[in-house]
């Protein structure tokens, strides 16, 4: 990995770390597993998937891209962690769902794919890179005109920093202590100025809200905590 890649190390080593559990649903990661149909249903109100080459970049072990695959779109998930990348070319020849996984960093994959991809999604994955801004150009670049991208991340505001650390991984035990850090969250203002100054234009916006008595995870207008934000490349 070279140190002009926009990646910490820590982070890569982290997440890596605990690819063999990726896949169970009980275990550390289950608040992606329970938030995975939101996320495609979101998705779906904006695009078809159906025969859609799509990237899903940061796609860990790859359950938005398995997921996305089995509506019908022609996946490419990347990750700069080997073993995520195993994991989820592991977990696809188990579930025979198709889908290809490549390590490579978006910055890289934009310029030797440029306007290559019918949509691009990116899914809490900003909040652990040095520079967002350079990987939200990155997918501006890969996605064809007229064509949408898809960011979730974590909005900068106590409120998240209470429920999304205090709370999610101290007090609830849903996500490993240490998976977050309040400092890289990021507005949605933030988000939105980086994607117009890459060319991107604003069409929708969700939050994402846990329920800690029903256990289930629902879509709603709160932005505060968890969100997801749909943007277009112009004709």
């Amino acid at each position: 990995m070279t140190a002009t890649e926009n990646v910490h190390e820590h982070e890569i080593n982290k997440f890596g770390s605990q690819a063999e559990r990726w896949w169970d649903r009980n275990g550390e990661f289950k608040t992606l597993h329970d938030i995975n149909p939101l996320r495609i249903h979101y998705i779906q109100k904006f695009i078809s998937l159906q025969n859609q080459r799509i990237v899903d970049v940061g796609c860990g072990g790859g359950i938005l891209t398995e997921g996305l695959a089995k509506k019908g779109a022609d996946m490419l998930g990347i990750d700069l962690s080997e073993e995520l990348i195993d994991i989820a070319d592991l977990h696809g020849l188990e579930s025979g769902v198709k889908a290809s996984y490549k390590k490579i960093s978006a910055e890289a994959l934009a310029d030797a794919e440029s306007a290559c991809f019918d949509h691009v999604v990116c899914m809490e994955m900003l909040e652990h890179v040095p520079e967002p801004g350079s990987v939200i150009a990155a997918c501006a670049k890969m996605v064809k005109p007229g064509g949408y991208v898809f960011f979730s991340t974590l909005n900068r505001k106590p409120k998240a920093y209470l429920l999304a650390i205090v709370a999610a991984e101290h007090i609830l035990k849903m996500l490993p202590a240490g998976t977050h850090d309040y400092k890289t969250f990021i507005k949605p203002s933030e988000l939105s100025q980086s994607a117009r100054n890459a060319g991107l234009e604003l069409q929708g916006m969700i939050g994402i809200q846990y329920n800690p008595l029903t256990k289930n995870f629902s879509l709603n207008d709160d932005i505060d905590i968890n969100y997801i934000a749909a943007f277009k490349r112009p004709e």
